[in-house]
């Protein structure tokens, strides 16, 4: 089973089941995810875009969506059995099936680990008592783990695999068809459709204010389109706005 709550967790759960596939061919793979776990071949119990929220509207909104999820997941421990469960990111989701995986004697595997150094340190009991093994993109990530007793191990960030970076300022911009010689603002509102609608007016705004206030040079405007989000959608925003 693999479990990643939203666009960024589906890019990097992909690329771990792409990488498990090369080691273990013979393995098959289910849960919950978006189109980068489904160009995988993983079965998606429940797609992540539905599961995603912010704030405490949202989490109201979604909550009887988001148990029926978490029930089917844990009804499948005895339908499908699963040699282990790969949680990625999405900790008040994961935490809370790794429990249950546990209970039932899974094996529990964690990768992109809550940031339990920012906050709700409390957190990390239940990921030492649920966790078989953590994997952690961040260095100092892995000292704070085993200090307090969990199995955890660093093994880099995945997005400088994804992304190698270009060799040149020159060719980035070139890659992104940006043009030379102006200052590039990124704008990034976020990966949900609900925070993206609230958001990037706001950015957008504030964009307009730069370049108003900006005499001498020009400005341009780059913004990444998440899998979670249709360029319909995010164009039906910046249309309303004046903007390079």
């Amino acid at each position: 089973m693999v479990v990643a709550g939203e666009a960024s967790g589906d890019m990097h759960a992909a690329a771990l089941v792409q990488a498990l596939k090369r080691i273990e061919p013979k393995y098959r793979y289910y849960g919950v995810g978006g189109e980068k776990l489904r160009e995988e071949g993983v079965e998606i119990v429940a797609d992540s875009a539905a599961m995603a929220v912010v704030g405490l509207t949202e989490v109201f909104l979604k909550m009887p969506s988001i148990i029926k999820v978490m029930n089917r997941l844990t009804r499948s421990f005895q339908e499908k059995k699963p040699a282990a469960v790969i949680l990625v990111d999405y900790p008040d989701f994961n935490l809370v099936l790794a429990r249950k995986a546990h209970a039932r004697g899974i094996k529990v595997f964690y990768y992109i680990s809550p940031q339990i150094w920012a906050w709700r340190k409390g957190r990390i009991k239940t990921i030492r008592h649920n966790v078989d093994k953590l994997a952690v993109i961040l260095p100092f990530e892995a000292l704070i783990y085993r200090s307090a007793g969990v199995d955890a191990e660093y093994v880099g960030h995945p997005l400088l695999d994804m992304i190698p970076p270009p060799s040149t300022q020159e060719e980035a911009r070139e890659r992104l068809g940006l043009r030379a010689g102006v200052i590039t603002i990124s704008l990034l509102p976020g990966s949900r459709p609900s925070e993206v609608s609230r958001l990037l007016p706001v950015c957008l705004q504030a964009a307009q204010i730069m370049q108003q206030q900006q005499q001498q040079q020009d400005l341009q405007f780059i913004m990444p389109l998440a899998s979670t989000l249709s360029r319909d959608f995010v164009e039906s925003i910046t249309n309303r706005y004046n903007l390079k």
